[in-house]
């Protein structure tokens, strides 16, 4: 931990590095860990590749709702190589340094990739009520424009949101304990070991978080309320069921976004314990990029049929 003192004569200091714990100090343990994130890492970034390649090389799944998922595999692959690449040299190299703008630019992408993934998934929640609500109009609303106009306004208000964070922790200023109880630069974690006043940080992140994350959980909602009405309205069981079938991944992905998004914040609220937060953030960060192409994979029928001919060039059937 390296700081070079300011000339000025107070406790601020010019920060070169802060130290990330990572899971434990136990030396043991740490080809353990290395080889189960290298393991996770490799399958996320080898699963999201292949639902990009599917829905690329299949015309069949040149459809607005495939489009984004094409884009959740990149935003996916993105979250995971914020955090996990640098922990795993760490471990590797046993230096648990990270550089001052290294740390905020961890702590930017990842706020960037998490607020994307949020907003990605209303999208696909509005995709799929219009399907199910207007399939008439589906394809006039839905049109390649309206897509790549929603994805992009979806990059735009969360690298907003990233960067409000980061520039706000530029104001603060920190002192002798430079140690991150994590094992990425979460913006939280950061806030915490400043030394100076953090409350207007920590407004920012409760208020500003509800409202980045709040809105698009509430369209979500509102598109799966109106979903489940017109869904009830059909009189076939058949009908019902293959218009439930096509929301089954999404919302399992949507529960377990929000779930362990959920988690972390409710961890948070009720216990201190840096391992708590360490492990409730893994959750959040590590295991949705890992499980998202699992869910559409075994759950959409066109999926499977686009993977088998890819993998093996045999359609399933």
């Amino acid at each position: 931990m390296r700081l070079i003192s300011n000339m000025k004569s107070t406790n601020q200091t010019t920060i070169l590095e802060f130290r990330l714990l990572g899971l434990t100090d136990d030396l043991e343990l740490q080809p353990l860990i290395f080889s189960l994130f290298l393991s996770l890492y490799l399958v996320t970034i080898l699963g999201n590749l292949l639902i990009i390649l599917a829905v690329i090389s299949d015309s069949l799944l040149h459809t607005p709702m495939y489009f984004f998922l094409s884009n959740l595999s990149l935003t996916d692959i993105c979250t995971s190589t914020t955090t996990i690449p640098k922990m795993l040299v760490n471990i590797q190299t046993q230096d648990q340094s990270i550089t001052y703008p290294g740390c905020l630019s961890q702590a930017f992408f990842a706020l960037l990739f998490s607020g994307l993934e949020n907003c990605l998934l209303a999208a696909m929640a509005y995709d799929r009520y219009v399907a199910i609500c207007h399939p008439l109009r589906y394809t006039v609303i839905m049109s390649p424009r309206l897509c790549v106009l929603l994805v992009l306004f979806s990059l735009l208000i969360s690298t907003a949101h990233a960067l409000l964070h980061t520039v706000m922790v530029l104001r603060l200023s920190f002192c002798a304990d430079l140690e991150i109880p994590h094992f990425f630069c979460e913006l939280a974690e950061v806030i915490k070991i400043a030394c100076s006043n953090t409350f207007i940080n920590n407004m920012l992140v409760y208020l500003v978080g509800i409202i980045f994350f709040g809105v698009p959980l509430l369209g979500i909602i509102f598109s799966y309320i109106q979903i489940v009405s017109s869904v009830l309205r059909i009189t076939s069981v058949g009908g019902r069921y293959k218009a439930f079938s096509t929301c089954g991944s999404h919302l399992s992905v949507v529960s377990l976004f929000y779930g362990t998004g959920f988690g972390v914040y409710m961890n948070s609220a009720v216990t201190d314990s840096s391992i708590g937060n360490v492990l409730a953030s893994m959750m959040y960060t590590v295991i949705p990029p890992v499980m998202n192409p699992l869910i559409y994979s075994l759950k959409n029928k066109d999926m499977k049929g686009a993977l088998a001919y890819l993998i093996v060039g045999i359609p399933f059937v």
